[in-house]
């Protein structure tokens, strides 16, 4: 990965999930912006360029599937490694969402802060390979 620091957009609106996320990201080494909805998070992605976005499936506003499918028509974020955050795992049809939307991941809630890093690390190498 690069020397620098991986700027991660967080898109929770629990906020105390939100708070544990953020607190691990940035002591794993990566750069963080939280948002508490869709609709910010699209006003933070069309201020800045993100290595990633993690997002909740389950919001008011925009779900995280609808936030993605509105990442993909910023130019600057079709291929911005995208991991989906959900209790409904079970309801969701990944392999669909990797093919149409590229989502790289979807992380069943609950998770180990480990293993949210762990993923965000495998996604980010495969993403950008050294």
């Amino acid at each position: 990965m690069k020397s620098e620091k991986a700027k991660i957009l967080v898109c929770e609106d629990n906020t105390a999930l939100s708070g544990v996320v953020c607190f691990n990201l940035v002591r794993a080494g990566f750069e963080v912006t939280s948002v508490s909805n869709g609709r910010l998070a699209l006003d933070a992605l069309e201020k800045d360029t993100f290595d990633l976005v993690l997002s909740d499936q389950q919001m008011p506003m925009m779900t995280g599937i609808q936030l993605c499918e509105n990442l993909r028509q910023l130019p600057a974020h079709r291929r911005t490694p995208f991991i989906l955050l959900t209790a409904k795992c079970m309801e969701i049809d990944f392999v669909k969402l990797q093919q149409k939307l590229g989502i790289s991941a979807a992380l069943p809630k609950p998770f180990s802060p480990n293993e949210l890093v762990n993923c965000i690390e495998e996604t980010l190498a495969a993403h950008c390979p050294s």
